[in-house]
């Protein structure tokens, strides 16, 4: 093959690629507000829309449809300087109830030159209390960062910039409810939180910087949809990789790296807070007879 049609064979190799991509959800058209809506400003012809939080209110949307199972990517740039009190959050829920299910991404804001706190937790059939969070490894307000939620049947994984920072398995075989059969839909918000987001509630926020604003774009959401209580991936066989992924050695290895550098809380170690006993899916596996 000449060096010409090389190039031009790589060149449709990567169109071919691009045309199968899926495309992102658009802010006009895929989600709604649902409170604030005069703080929500779609930008860019639908593909970003930034959040705002003033003393009256803060602001937040979610997608029109609703999902069990799928890989959501969002793109977001945190508000810089000062942003104390605040929280931005990107995260999964069915309607809430005593029995909702949940899995977040809940960012706090923070006095400057301090590092960005994330926090995630896990709801299934109304239990909670299953927080992790770590410091980002780069500043979030600079520029954009994906963030990921998969979700299949046997695990929900959280990335940033498609690096595992959590696993949480589906373990129903020694009694720890999994979500997996209410539909839920995407939200994002931006509220204030000055009682408990930054250093536990001691820095609250400095209205005289109002209004904040967080910055939301590229949202992908590759998902099974829920239609009248039928699901759109009833067909196909587990035809999309997020359906059966799991960690390989090299993803195992940097989720590990996260963990041992940057994980500041883990519900898991937190023996003062769960004195009767650890959450039983904190225990070695072999200490699961049924596991």
């Amino acid at each position: 093959m000449s060096k010409v049609c090389t190039i031009i064979a790589v060149a449709l190799s990567c169109l071919v690629v691009v045309a199968l991509a899926v495309p992102p959800l658009n802010f006009n058209n895929d989600v709604t507000m649902y409170f604030g809506n005069h703080l929500g400003q779609v930008q860019d012809n639908g593909n970003t829309m930034a959040l705002n939080l003033d003393q009256q209110t803060g602001s937040g949307f979610n997608t029109k449809n609703e999902y069990i199972f799928g890989r959501f990517d969002m793109q977001l740039k945190l508000m810089k300087g000062f942003s104390a009190g605040t929280v931005t959050t990107f995260y999964l829920t069915s309607p809430i109830g005593q029995a909702h299910d949940e899995v977040d991404f809940e960012f706090l804001g923070n006095a400057t030159f301090q590092p960005f706190t994330v926090h995630t937790n896990v709801f299934s059939e109304g239990k909670g209390n299953r927080e992790q969070q770590f410091h980002l490894w780069f500043d979030p307000t600079a520029e954009f960062h994906t963030y990921t939620i998969l979700w299949n049947s046997q695990r929900i994984i959280w990335m940033v910039d498609n690096i595992p920072i959590r696993v949480f398995e589906n373990q129903d075989s020694i009694g720890v409810p999994f979500p997996k059969t209410k539909p839920q839909r995407i939200f994002c918000s931006l509220w204030e939180a000055s009682a408990w987001a930054t250093q536990g509630g001691n820095v609250k926020v400095d209205w005289s910087r109002a209004p904040f604003t967080a910055h939301y774009k590229n949202f992908v959401v590759d998902a099974c949809v829920i239609t009248n209580g039928a699901s759109s991936c009833a067909n196909n066989n587990n035809k999309q990789p997020w359906q059966t992924y799991t960690l390989d050695a090299d993803a195992k290895a940097k989720l590990q790296n996260v963990q041992k550098k940057n994980m500041i809380y883990n519900y898991c170690t937190d023996t003062k807070r769960f004195a009767q006993g650890l959450p039983p899916e904190c225990k070695p596996a072999q200490e699961h007879p049924s596991a």
